[in-house]
């Protein structure tokens, strides 16, 4: 069978995410022929490297507890998460969050909140080996008090058909943080002569997690930025029925986190920026002000007053994660939506209505060759699922870890126009990018059936199934 591995590998989900994204302005490879392995070309066979009696996956149970991972979601949110193994308990604490506290509004979101709640381990049978099992934690629901004093918890949106799920490992943990249902009736404008559309209306969708990924050890040094890199970016749009978006681009950064465009580059301006990268009052992170966007301004008809356009307000966060030797920035803009109460013809314009989010994966742009980053990757998907991945050489495939079966497989061209990305097409014609450092890589693929589709809890009628996003970690080689 083409991308055929075994079964052991199929069911490793344990260490890091894939996260939500799209496809969009990639320089688009050659077409890339994905051939069926046969005999050694196939590569190893049988368990994994990393298993039952192996070297361990993750820290001791007991040292669990002594690392706290910061990092970005796909829904744009900052967070930070505690997970102690030994009382098998977490805390979560959103710093930066677009995703309202209580479903039918905008604000306030879920910024400033944390939670607290019980871990479980997956049921036996769920993972292949004790040690995976050791190392994935079932956020179950928790509870604490928001930003506004009132009381938050995630029992409405978890599902224990397919819960948030945290898969630590060494400096790095992901997987799915608690979800949420999102939706706004919009705002309706009073006290106009003829009565006005209500603006920007969110459809009811709900989110059984959003992928996370996060570090146990961050720089909060700007200078180690320094460098260029190539830049995957994913953003949604809530208010335009959830319409998702990816671009690549390539970004250089001085030793004071200014941002530039190197030659030759594909985009003309920073992506990822609006300024200079900056210290946030926590002082884990940095934040710019003002995000590009990707989809472009959100505008609206409003006759007779006539069509308004809302300019882009929303901040940048980067988390800059340190694994393996290597810098890897994660990049999340989380949307900002204003709207006055109430809301008259004369106020519109002091409206803010820009509720374009997402998460970005940056890499240096080192050239990469065929093998250099060989092995089995694991996490969640834009799917909203919990995946398995295996690269080798120039072939790749995302694997079912229910049925152990290859989903989709797609082929890698090294023939680099820019170094360190490198070309992908799926076997049914979808193509995208993929970069790889630090024993991450992302990948982004513009086709409606990768790796099984969409999870049905996790989409309405109307959500785009189209392209594929990921961010992944190693698990074994």
């Amino acid at each position: 069978m083409p991308y055929a591995i075994s079964k052991g590998f199929a069911l490793a989900l344990a260490i890091a995410p894939l996260v939500v994204a799209c496809g969009g302005n990639a320089d688009t490879p050659a077409p890339i022929n994905s051939p069926q392995c046969s005999g050694a070309s196939c590569g190893p066979q049988g368990a994994p490297a990393v298993g039952a009696g192996a070297a361990p996956l993750c820290p001791a149970t007991a040292a669990i507890v002594s690392s706290t991972y910061l990092g970005g979601a796909g829904s744009g949110e900052i967070v930070s998460l505690n997970i102690d193994a030994v009382n098998m308990t977490y805390t979560l604490k959103w710093l930066e969050s677009p995703i309202p506290l209580v479903t039918g509004t905008v604000t306030p979101t879920r910024k400033g909140t944390t939670i607290s709640g019980a871990v479980v381990h997956p049921p036996a049978g769920a993972l292949p080996t004790a040690e995976q099992t050791r190392c994935a934690f079932v956020l179950t629901p928790g509870g604490g008090v928001a930003s506004d004093g009132s009381i938050y918890t995630t029992a409405a949106a978890f599902n224990q058909a397919n819960p948030p799920t945290i898969f630590v490992g060494q400096g790095v943990a992901g997987g799915g943080i608690p979800g949420a249902t999102v939706q706004y009736s919009g705002a309706t404008v009073v006290g106009a002569p003829v009565q006005l559309p209500a603006l920007f209306p969110v459809p009811n969708r709900h989110f059984d997690f959003y992928p996370f990924i996060g570090f146990s050890t961050v720089s909060t040094n700007i200078s180690d930025l320094k460098g260029t890199y190539n830049a995957l970016l994913y953003h949604t749009v809530p208010s335009n029925n959830y319409s998702t978006t990816t671009t690549q681009a390539q970004e250089s950064f001085d030793a004071a986190g200014n941002c530039s465009v190197p030659v030759p580059a594909s985009n003309a301006t920073c992506q990822t920026t609006g300024g200079a990268w900056t210290a946030n009052a926590s002082g884990s992170y940095f934040t710019s002000a003002v995000a590009p966007q990707v989809q472009g301004n959100r505008s609206v008809a409003l006759p007779p007053i006539g069509t308004i356009t809302y300019p882009a307000v929303a901040n940048a966060s980067m988390v800059l994660g340190k694994i393996n030797g290597a810098i890897v920035p994660i990049v999340v803009r989380t949307g900002q939506v204003f709207v006055p109460s109430p809301l008259t013809p004369l106020d519109t314009n002091a409206a803010q209505v820009d509720d374009e989010s997402g998460l970005s994966m940056l890499a240096a742009n080192t050239a990469l060759t065929s093998g250099a980053f060989d092995g089995g990757y694991v996490g969640a998907d834009s799917n909203f699922k919990y995946t398995a991945t295996l690269l080798q050489g120039p072939v790749g495939s995302f694997i079912n870890p229910s049925t152990q079966a290859s989903e989709t497989g797609f082929g890698m061209s090294y023939a680099q126009q820019l170094p360190g990305l490198i070309g992908v097409q799926d076997q049914n014609g979808g193509q995208g990018a993929l970069i790889a450092v630090g024993g991450l890589y992302g990948i982004f693929i513009q086709g409606s059936t990768v790796n099984g589709g969409l999870t049905s809890t996790s989409a309405n009628a109307n959500t785009p199934a189209s392209p594929y996003f990921g961010i992944g970690a190693l698990l074994s080689k």
